[in-house]
């Protein structure tokens, strides 16, 4: 009698799709996952990203300072959803930029904000053209934390 059930409810996974990665999720976990773990970050040494890329990528800027961070890396001392973090993240220059907009889309998507906003693979072209150091980055971020834009 049960194995009927557990044949529909495979039947019922193979069709929806479920246990299926992203491709975006498939390249997270190689390259982020390593440190970010799911995307909720490592308490006092790794930030969380979920829940804070979407509100992040709501605006032009910060869009173009997730790009920056995936092509320049980050270090020194933040501040993310009232924890603080020192860190350094490495670059991901690497990848290219449809493969970064893929890694940032599935993180953004797992946000609260709908429709999540997304990131271009042009956005990223874009601030590849200009490689710039991780201290530069972190003061984009400074400036946006400022203004209110980075939780």
């Amino acid at each position: 009698m049960r194995a009927p059930l557990v044949i529909t409810l495979l039947a019922a996974l193979a069709l929806t799709g479920c246990g299926k990665k992203s491709p975006g999720q498939k390249l997270y976990g190689p390259n982020c996952g390593i440190c970010h773990h799911g995307g909720s970050g490592l308490p006092g040494e790794v930030p969380p990203l979920v829940g804070r890329l979407d509100l992040i990528a709501r605006t032009p800027e910060g869009r173009d300072y997730l790009a920056r961070v995936m092509l320049n890396g980050l270090d020194g001392p933040i501040e993310a959803n009232g924890s603080r973090y020192n860190f350094s993240m490495p670059s991901f220059r690497r990848l290219n930029d449809e493969q970064l907009a893929l890694i940032l889309n599935w993180l953004i998507s797992r946000g609260a904000t709908k429709p999540a906003p997304e990131i271009t693979p042009q956005e990223l072209a874009k601030a590849r053209q200009e490689e710039i150091g991780s201290n530069r980055v972190h003061a984009i971020r400074e400036a946006l934390s400022a203004k209110g834009q980075i939780p």
